[in-house]
């Protein structure tokens, strides 16, 4: 009861506050050190694309390696005061391909091998009706969420590909996102109980794995359902390439990790079918993000719907999401600025990665840039790693 009427009369951002401090105090020398030079602008030389992904590629297989549930799932984190998070199911199944793909660009077999075993785990915890859960795999509730299914497709559709395997999974999940898809576009019956409630622009991700669906298992009716959602989502872009209802929390202030979400969905689907409309609308956010990038390389972590930066500190899964986006539209446009500004902030995003230390620390991406930032606070993320390798193999395929 007292800590009702405590949290009904303190304002969320004073208990916010008032429980850093508490944890900042508790926290290992080593963590606070990290702080303090993050705060100092303290950034490593930077090692080049090729090394960052070698280093990165080994920090995901130690998070499968290490994760506390023992499963075969990517750990969610590494804390810079817990150590590392439990397996993490929508994540492990957009790694999936970013491990074959190092497999095949490495020729390391232990990549492969890494993915088969994501893969087995995915399939033993899939529902019955096709979805996954939300959160970590002991989050409760355990229930089926339509932006963690569509992750994991991503990986499933990987599957089909790579082992000719999967097949009934991947169906199963993408019929389950098609037929949950309401009749304008938007995916509303499946939201997940770990983020705020609404409509979320940034499920274009989600119509990304319908798309690779579609394409793995030669199903155009999962491709068609993708495209509703998206061009749905792009009726919420903004004439200055923002786009509403495009955040986890805070919608007026959205972070460039959902903004690199949505965009990364409307790109992928003018891929599939090249539909100017679709390119037009990539280009509008494309460019928007080119016009906020810093000469260093840096991305503010959120910005407001004029674009002005909404946040002090770095959103590094965004940075390397939107570089992504870059390095794609450079190949489909043949315009240098966006490889040119793609390029910038991968190797800015590289210099605030260890390239050796202890394991954890070591090739790990951070939430946040500094590293007690609001987002993934404290936390070196899977999904930050997988973005990251991927826009670095992005850039050095680039380069041929």
């Amino acid at each position: 009861m007292l800590k009702r009427i405590i949290k009904g009369f303190i304002p969320a951002p004073v208990r916010q506050r008032a429980a850093r401090a508490v944890e900042s105090a508790r926290l290992p020398q080593a963590a606070k050190a990290e702080i303090r030079a993050d705060h100092g602008g303290r950034l490593f030389a930077d090692p080049g694309p090729r090394a960052a992904v070698l280093t990165t590629g080994e920090w995901l297989l130690e998070a499968q390696a290490a994760s506390p549930s023992h499963d075969d799932g990517y750990a969610r984190h590494y804390s810079l005061a817990t150590g590392w998070g439990p397996s993490y199911p929508e994540t492990t199944g957009y790694i999936i391909p970013t491990m074959l793909d190092l497999a095949g660009f490495l020729g390391d077999a232990r990549y492969r091998d890494s993915a088969r075993r994501a893969l087995d785990w995915c399939a033993k915890i899939q529902f019955p009706d096709g979805g996954f859960q939300g959160g970590v795999i002991d989050a409760v509730p355990c229930v089926p969420v339509t932006f963690n299914t569509g992750q994991i497709l991503i990986g499933l559709a990987a599957g089909v590909r790579e082992f000719d395997a999967y097949h009934d999974n991947a169906h199963r999940a993408a019929r389950w996102l098609a037929d949950s898809l309401d009749t304008d576009g938007c995916w509303r019956r499946f939201p997940t109980p770990f983020a705020e409630p609404g409509e979320k622009t940034y499920e274009t991700h989600v119509a990304w794995g319908l798309l690779e669906a579609a394409t793995a298992l030669d199903e155009p009716a999962y491709g068609a359902a993708a495209l509703r959602n998206i061009r749905w989502a792009i009726g919420n872009q903004q004439p200055n390439g923002w786009f509403a209802d495009c955040c986890l929390s805070d919608p007026q202030r959205p972070l460039t990790h959902t903004l690199g979400y949505a965009l990364r969905g409307i790109v992928e689907g003018y891929r599939y079918e090249p539909d100017p409309a679709l390119l037009d609308a990539a280009r509008l956010t494309a460019d928007a993000l080119l016009g906020v990038l810093e000469p260093s390389g840096r991305i503010a972590g959120c910005f407001d719907a004029q674009w002005r930066p909404a946040a002090n500190w770095a959103c590094l899964t965004g940075c390397v999401q939107i570089a992504a986006c870059w390095f794609l539209l450079a190949g489909i446009t043949g315009e240098a600025r966006y490889r040119e500004g793609a390029c910038r902030t991968t190797a800015w995003v590289r210099r605030t990665v260890h390239g050796d230390g202890e394991p954890g620390w070591r090739g790990g991406v951070k939430g946040s840039y500094p590293v007690d930032g609001d987002y993934g606070h404290l936390e070196f993320l899977n999904w930050a790693a997988k973005f990251y390798v991927d826009a670095n193999l992005m850039e050095l395929r680039s380069a041929t």
